[in-house]
């Protein structure tokens, strides 16, 4: 799969590092130098390279929004057209100050994100877990036994996609529903942010879903 990262901080660079391990080709962009893009594509190795956010748009399978919500509207102004593309979300609206979400209840980020986009195929994934716990499952990925990973979206297709992608990092996708359960998603993420970063041992925590009975 050919995979464009719009933003590479923590997790875009760290989820687009595992996307070139597990085979994929890559371009990462939208960093505060195109030195520290190079650094990430040489260090993810495989099909990996540096790149604009157009570039990382234009023949992209899939793209990763991986962005602070304050840069959603930056990072896709400068991606240009994304027609048909799927886009898998991982960036919460917050606050300037991270302290909490701006869009809650009501409607969500990823419902957002796609009326900005209306022609785009968004799927909200990967911001239930932290980052810091992204190498250890991809590291532990052929266990019997993996972490859950929520996700959501409107289009059946696209969903597939993103579920593929989830399995290659190493967690077993859960599939909650249409885009609007991103209203449930996302204030979820911050129950992950609190036990992962302020409880005691550490961010590097996953969850997982089990079912009992017949």
């Amino acid at each position: 799969m050919r995979i464009g990262i719009l933003g590479s901080g923590l997790m875009g660079g760290k989820l687009g590092t595992i996307f070139a391990r597990a085979g994929h080709a890559v371009v990462f962009s939208y960093a505060r130098s195109e030195q520290k893009l190079k650094h990430l594509a040489a260090e993810a190795k495989g099909k990996a390279r540096a790149g604009t956010p157009s570039e990382a748009a234009h023949e992209a399978d899939a793209l990763l929004l991986a962005v602070h919500w304050s840069r959603v509207d930056d990072v896709l102004k400068q991606a240009g057209d994304v027609s048909g593309k799927v886009i898998v979300s991982c960036s919460l609206p917050m606050n300037a100050e991270d302290t909490g979400l701006v869009i809650a209840h009501t409607s969500s980020g990823a419902e957002a994100l796609a009326q900005r986009v209306p022609k785009a195929r968004v799927v909200s994934a990967f911001n239930t877990v932290p980052s810091e716990v992204l190498f250890g499952v991809f590291a532990a990925r052929r266990r019997a036994s993996r972490p859950s990973l929520v996700y959501c979206g409107d289009n059946a297709s696209s969903k597939q996609t993103v579920a593929e992608l989830i399995r290659d990092v190493g967690f077993e996708p859960v599939d909650a529903g249409p885009l609007l359960i991103a209203r449930y998603t996302e204030p979820f993420a911050l129950l992950v942010a609190q036990l992962a970063y302020e409880g005691d041992e550490g961010p590097e925590l996953a969850y997982r879903f089990e079912r009992f009975g017949n």
